[in-house]
């Protein structure tokens, strides 16, 4: 029976199981698709992560493939607006790592063990001693299990997981760009027809996210046309395959129940507009890593640690969803009179004394294990 089972192999739960492993932890890795997934969703890992992986030689792994992103811009019609300066943050790294999430994973994975792929767990039932687990492939139990399976695994854990939706839709493109135009810098656009954020990737390349009408056609030759459209006089770029998606908002009120506990995606879901949801789920899984070591090993509940542990990841959460619903309002398509508001609005946000707070913000700094 392995001492702790994880469910869920993305970059979440490969990181914990990383982590339990190097830890002397018998893990025990499930995952319900039979091949990690290659799209690149989630693509910076922020300063409070860089620094938490440190220890374990991760940081040094990411960042040999990473591009180090320094400053950002906010501009409209051209003319720029602000600028966060996360070079100037007073922190171990200060600056943005940006990598496609495959290859996150893909060192991520070189650490953990070996994850027992096409799993599905059906129910999670915990008795005083255990946790039972039903798959697909017959009932399996483990003194401690942690679901790190993503917004769709919650259903397995809470009553209510539906969480909030909202109106707003995004296109998104990773798009090779003119050598002139791979810069370091993150540009995001705020123009009355909404936003459109531009974030450098290695080789040459940027991630292009725009506000797209909701009910718009899915069609794939559709979608790649309004990307065109958007980026039109803001961004030269060869766009290619064309993806959408939509906001959800979604915090737990626990991550624990005696022996189960839920991190990442399945515990919180925020708006990607800010790039912050993988980065909490990454810290929830660094931090709790050495208290359930401890379990482990001493047979006995750090229960005062991790009450702090649940606390402090919950309002952490709920910050981070906060400043991504502020986000997700700037970035919508505003008349003339609101968009001029915004406009003077971001200038405050991003000018003398308030900026240096906002990159601080944007770079997880609010987060309580930062």
């Amino acid at each position: 029976m392995p001492e702790v089972t994880v469910i869920g192999a993305g970059p979440v739960g490969l990181l914990l199981a990383a982590q339990l492993h190097r830890r002397g932890v018998a893990v025990e890795l499930l995952e319900q698709r039979e091949q990690a997934g290659p799209g690149s969703r989630a693509i910076g890992v922020h300063p409070p992560v860089l620094a938490a992986l440190e220890d374990a030689g991760l940081t040094a792994e990411l960042l040999e493939h990473a591009l180090r992103v320094e400053r950002g811009e906010a501009r409209s019609q051209g003319r720029l607006l602000g600028t966060v300066r996360f070079d100037q943050l007073h922190t171990r790294f200060p600056f943005v790592a940006t990598l496609p999430q495959p290859a996150t994973e893909a060192i991520l994975a070189r650490a953990a063990p070996a994850p027992s792929r096409g799993v599905g767990v059906h129910a999670i039932h915990l008795t005083s001693s255990e946790v039972r687990l039903e798959t697909c492939s017959g009932q399996r139990r483990s003194p401690l299990v942690v679901l790190a399976g993503g917004a769709r695994s919650r259903h397995l854990v809470y009553r209510s997981p539906e969480g909030r939706n909202y109106p707003d839709r995004y296109l998104m493109s990773d798009a090779p760009v003119p050598e002139s135009a791979a810069s370091r810098t993150a540009v995001v656009h705020l123009d009355s027809t909404g936003v459109l954020e531009s974030f450098p990737l290695p080789g040459n390349q940027r991630r292009f996210v725009t506000w797209d009408a909701p009910g718009a056609s899915p069609d794939p030759e559709h979608r790649r046309i309004r990307m065109g459209q958007a980026l039109k006089g803001r961004a030269e770029a060869t766009i290619g395959e064309v993806t959408g998606f939509g906001v959800r908002r979604y915090v737990a009120p626990r991550l624990r129940n005696d022996r189960v506990f839920v991190i990442g995606d399945a515990a919180h879901e925020v708006s990607p507009i800010g790039g912050q949801g993988l980065n909490l789920g990454l810290l929830d899984a660094v931090t709790l890593a050495p208290l359930l070591a401890a379990w482990v090993r001493t047979g006995e509940s750090p229960e005062a640690d991790l009450r702090q542990w649940e606390r402090r990841r919950i309002h952490s959460a709920s910050r981070a969803a906060a400043l991504a619903e502020l986000n997700t309002r700037l970035g919508r398509p505003a008349g003339a009179a609101a968009h001029a508001a915004r406009r003077q609005g971001v200038r405050m946000m991003l000018g003398p004394g308030s900026g240096r707070f906002f990159a601080h913000a944007y770079a997880m700094g609010l987060d309580l294990h930062a």
